[in-house]
């Protein structure tokens, strides 16, 4: 499996900050912020499935345009896959006639540009070629979940955005062929109220999350989801707190290879 990020920024500005977004191989999309929208037109038609950790909009801002500009280039619909709870979620605030179109129903219901795939904590999905992806608990202010993808060669973590949650590091800690972990750390610890009551974490609180984590002596740590503004900051706070922790802040264009 190749990841390739799209996107990591908690924000925007400039050309390097692109939210959420990552790339697996060619054909899976984890996330649609906008990140995706740096992909050429033949890269969009190409992803056939996207895995969603929630609906906040930096994750979600260039899903609608992606599918009204591929749609009628593919000969199947593009698979939107989340919780229940979050696809309802699409379909009222987003996909609704108001805000953008249901392609659900475009061309025709019978034969749309998109579909949901209701995808829960517990479910594991085969993506084919070696591939699989399983959610994985997280604490947000939505309905929210991480990533587990897994290969031959071993497997990645995704928090995505969450507070404090106990049961994703149950859940991680199962692994023993894990090769690396991607974490938010969305604000500084100056923040740390508004880290608290959003959901996020700052460097104070991933310190207590990493203590958690049975494999942070051999599995590379990546932050990400920095905001804009405060990167070097957040940067620097990380470092002071988190000491023997080996930990790299996530770049755009960046790739995982597993």
């Amino acid at each position: 499996m190749r990841l390739r990020i799209l996107g990591c920024s908690g924000g925007i500005g400039g050309r390097h900050l692109r939210t959420t977004s990552m790339l697996l191989d060619h054909d899976v999309l984890i996330d649609a912020g906008t990140g995706v929208m740096d992909l050429s037109i033949a890269e969009l038609a190409a992803i056939d499935h996207v895995f969603l950790t929630h609906t906040h909009l930096d994750h979600v801002a260039a899903l609608p345009l992606m599918v009204d500009t591929v749609g009628d280039m593919r000969g199947r619909p593009l698979t939107v896959h989340a919780s229940e709870a979050a696809l309802a979620i699409l379909g009222q605030h987003l996909f609704n006639w108001s805000i953008w179109p249901d392609f659900r129903e475009i061309p025709n219901p019978e034969r749309p540009f998109l579909r949901f795939a209701p995808f829960e904590p517990g479910e594991r999905r085969n993506l084919g070629q070696g591939r699989w992806i399983s959610p994985l608990p997280a604490e947000h202010t939505v309905p929210t979940v991480g990533y587990l993808l897994e290969s031959a060669q071993g497997s990645l973590a995704l928090s995505g955005d969450t507070g404090s949650c106990p049961a994703f590091w149950e859940a991680v800690n199962q692994r023993t062929d894990l090769r690396a972990l991607i974490i938010e750390c969305a604000f500084s610890n100056r923040e740390e109220a508004l880290a608290r009551v959003s959901r996020h974490l700052c460097p104070n609180a991933l310190v207590a999350e990493l203590q958690q984590f049975a494999h942070a002596d051999h599995c590379d740590i990546y932050v990400t989801h920095l905001k804009p503004g405060q990167i070097e900051l957040t940067m620097e706070e990380i470092e002071t707190c988190l000491g023997n922790f080996r930990l790299r802040m996530l770049q755009n264009n960046q790739v995982i290879e597993l």
